[in-house]
């Protein structure tokens, strides 16, 4: 199950944008892509508007998916690691070392300030905390056993 978890650790590491799904109130559910660094594998950062669809969703349903794998590859050769999370605005006392995480990734041209997730500015601070990180095994793979690809709890703590 090593290998699992290796995976999931290096698309974590190795890429820049995750999907992030969330739901509004009524259930209906929405995802959209995001710039994302990572703190660990378990809290994930990104900056959005605080009225976008998936921030509004957030503040009113605090549980979210996500997902990361690389879209380059070549059909049949996919690898995701799959999250279950809960999302929220990061409180302003973690501003400053929220945001050295988060713009780790970046350009320092690009690199955002405390006073630019704040009010007045438009953009906000989000977290996602990982409750559970999962892969899929393929059919063909000798662990699987079933014929068809089938999804792994990993624990990557180890």
């Amino acid at each position: 199950m090593n290998e699992f978890a290796d995976t999931a650790r290096a698309l974590i590491a190795e890429n820049k944008y995750m999907v992030l799904g969330t739901a509004d109130a009524s259930g209906t559910p929405w995802t959209t892509p995001v710039f994302f660094s990572p703190d660990g594998h378990r809290d994930f950062y990104w900056v959005s508007g605080p009225t976008t669809r998936h921030s509004r969703n957030i503040a009113g349903r605090p549980e979210v998916s996500i997902t990361v794998f690389d879209s380059r590859c070549e059909i049949g050769t996919a690898e995701a690691v799959y999250m279950s999370a809960t999302a929220a605005e990061v409180p302003a006392d973690e501003h400053e070392r929220a945001l050295r995480i988060f713009n780790a990734k970046l350009d320092v041209a690009r690199h955002f300030t405390v006073a630019m997730v704040r009010e007045p500015d438009v953009f906000r601070l989000y977290r996602a905390r990982v409750t559970e990180h999962s892969v899929l095994i393929g059919g063909s793979h000798p662990l699987n056993g079933k014929g068809h690809d089938s999804r792994v709890v990993v624990d990557l703590t180890a």
